[in-house]
């Protein structure tokens, strides 16, 4: 995100947190999960000093307080973009897939991936920055198991909002300097998407043009139970 754009979130974050405290972190950390990219590493360590530090509180309750809160409306938002998937993606999908190339020998995949490491990908996206943000959509396109998706979404999102509340405490009023070294580890996870991306389209267009090829090629073949066989002779036939 640029930082001039980072700049504008934190003037608005701080005008949301100093009006409506910690209800403000839950709205804004269940926007970022219904995947809108608000960062949750500028969005928590502001929480820890403002909400914290600043007030005289302890480390503790930095790690209670944040993780509670930001859990809570991460859960509230994963549901919402969870629904979304469920009810308007996976329809959505089954029916215009492939003009997007999605297939549904593509779905049959995603969703036997899903169903095996479904909870993991639950609860360990939300320690990944950008992946967290959108990854609860994919989840119920799939179909994984709501419970288990909702328990897994709020204990690893309580880890992650949890810690970056106490690192917003331990830095204090320079709780921008944690953003700044957090944010390297953005552009690794950057690239492994978009490298994701890129393959996951090349692939699909090398097998639209495979396709063509091979039922050329089978069209092209004579089934020789098709073809006229000569009648044999009859002996009794007079020549």
């Amino acid at each position: 995100m640029p930082a001039e754009l980072e700049h504008q979130i934190v003037l608005m974050l701080t005008d949301v947190l100093q009006a409506i405290g910690w209800g403000g972190v839950a709205v804004i950390m269940a926007l970022e999960s219904a995947n809108i990219p608000i960062p949750s590493e500028v969005t928590m360590p502001l929480a820890g000093w403002l909400l914290v530090q600043a007030q005289g509180g302890s480390a503790l309750q930095a790690v209670l307080l944040g993780g509670l809160w930001g859990a809570v409306g991460c859960t509230v938002g994963s549901i919402a973009s969870y629904a979304l998937g469920a009810f308007g993606g996976r329809p959505f999908l089954d029916r215009y897939g492939k003009y997007v190339m999605i297939s549904h020998h593509d779905l049959e995949l995603a969703d036997r991936w899903f169903s095996r490491w479904g909870d993991a990908v639950a609860f360990y996206s939300r320690l990944l920055p950008i992946v967290r943000t959108f990854i609860s959509f994919p989840l119920g396109v799939s179909g994984t198991r709501i419970g288990r998706f909702i328990l897994y979404t709020f204990v690893g999102s309580f880890i992650w909002t949890g810690l970056l509340a106490l690192g917003g405490y331990a830095f204090g009023a320079n709780w921008e300097e944690l953003r700044g070294i957090m944010r390297p580890f953005d552009i690794p996870i950057a690239i492994v998407l978009l490298a994701g991306f890129i393959f996951y389209v090349i692939h699909h267009v090398r097998r639209g043009r495979a396709r063509p090829s091979a039922s050329s090629l089978a069209g092209s073949q004579i089934n020789p139970a098709s073809e006229p066989t000569a009648s044999p002779s009859n002996p009794n036939n007079p020549k």
